[in-house]
């Protein structure tokens, strides 16, 4: 049993999409910043703590993929590149494409969203949890072919909810794509005016807190643990009430948090019945709670402007700003493809080359390890010569001489 259970919850794991943000060449502080915006937005499917050095910089999305995307499991790759004052956002599809090209023509970081809110949201335990994807505006199934890929891309870029089995503490966080288009009147060279649609994709992040409904304000506050100071009363009764025992009105009581506190939401759509225990007190199970959205950026106003197959040297499936003929497609991808067998052709030669200079290199040290051996084989057939003959004129004296043999017999 507990092997199924590893290997469903294995299987389930794979299904999660990972994300990879990225920047590429050299850009400013506050693209920096954004991108780290961007990670935690995408949390916790993603590479917070990813670091780019010099040489991952020179990199292109088909090496991101081959070298960390596939081993990491990696599903989605973003891109942040800048170029004189344009910033750019390549979203690639891993391993297969397609790559989606926006143009960023407005950005915020969390700390300016932040930094006008009077009560920012502070919670790291909203992070835990993928957020709810929201997709407004793109249209139905009569849509664009461009505008069905950027709704489709957006969603699967965070894990699907499961409405049977999700957890509502676990709805923590909302991303938000709104589709926005403008049409605009243009004077093409012929002087004829020309309607030409521009279309933004703005992308919000929020938090979602809950409240308590039905109850009065200050009795909220209580639950909320927004203790009152109550040094100027003499009841706690007095601060419910809002009079004294003689009918007086009674002093305020300034909470600890400030004067300044989140009313009770007068939009009545906004109150919901909670299907379950939500994070926050005072939110129970078939409670009413009023639904409230805190913005933690970033934010980012999104151009796309075109669409590609493959991880960025595909065929071009959408311009938004260059419009080819059926004539033209096909020059420009027998072209492309030309150039590819050029390439393939010249890939196959070097390769060849290589080969051929390994083995030229190879039989070289052969020759050398052969002629070695000879020399080696020659030395010692010497040496063995030479103690042989050593080692005869030491135990035999050779024949005898004449001479030696008479003075012998006398």
């Amino acid at each position: 049993n507990e092997n199924v259970k590893s290997a469903l919850s294995s299987s389930e794991d794979l299904k999660v999409p990972r994300s990879l943000v990225i920047r590429r060449g050299k850009a400013e502080s506050e693209v920096t910043e954004l991108v780290d915006d961007v990670r935690k937005l995408m949390l916790p499917n993603t590479a917070i703590h990813f670091k780019e050095d010099a040489k991952n910089r020179k990199m292109t999305l088909g090496m991101y993929a081959k070298e960390l995307a596939l081993p990491m499991g990696i599903t989605h790759i973003l891109s942040f590149s800048q170029k004189g004052e344009r910033l750019n956002m390549r979203l690639a599809r891993t391993p297969a494409g397609p790559t989606l090209s926006f143009r960023a023509h407005q950005f915020s970081l969390s700390r300016h969203v932040r930094s006008i809110q009077r009560r920012p949201f502070s919670s790291e335990a909203a992070f835990h949890n993928p957020p709810v994807v929201v997709t407004n505006n793109f249209g139905d199934a009569t849509a664009p072919p461009h505008v069905k890929l950027m709704r489709i891309t957006f969603q699967n870029m965070f894990p699907a909810i499961n409405v049977a089995s999700v957890k509502l503490a676990d709805c923590r966080r909302v991303v938000l794509f709104h589709l926005i288009t403008n049409t605009t009147t243009t004077t093409d060279d012929d002087g004829n005016e020309v309607e030409k649609e521009e279309q933004m994709v703005e992308m919000r992040h929020y938090a979602i807190k809950a409240a308590p409904v039905g109850v009065d304000k200050k009795v909220r506050r209580l639950i909320e643990t927004k203790i009152p100071n109550l040094n100027r009363l003499n009841d706690i009764a007095d601060y419910i009430t809002g009079t004294t025992e003689t009918g007086d009105v009674a002093p305020s009581a300034a909470t600890t948090s400030g004067n300044a506190s989140d009313s009770e939401p007068e939009d009545e759509t906004s109150h919901v019945v909670l299907p379950q225990t939500y994070t926050g007190r005072g939110n129970k199970k078939n409670q009413k709670s009023a639904l409230k959205l805190v913005e933690l950026g970033p934010r980012l106003c999104l151009e796309l402007v075109k669409v590609e197959r493959g991880l960025g040297g595909g065929d071009v499936m959408y311009h938004a700003h260059v419009s080819k003929s059926t004539e033209e497609v096909k020059e420009l991808k027998a072209k492309r493809e030309k150039e590819a067998s050029l390439k393939t052709q010249r890939r196959e030669v070097q390769e060849r080359n290589v080969e051929r200079k390994r083995r030229v290199k190879e039989e070289k040290l052969e020759r050398k390890r052969q002629r070695r051996a000879e020399r080696e084989k020659i030395n010692m057939d010497e040496l063995r010569r030479g103690e042989e003959e050593g080692g005869g004129d030491s135990d035999d004296d050779g024949p005898l001489s004449d001479d030696e043999e008479d003075s012998g017999d006398e």
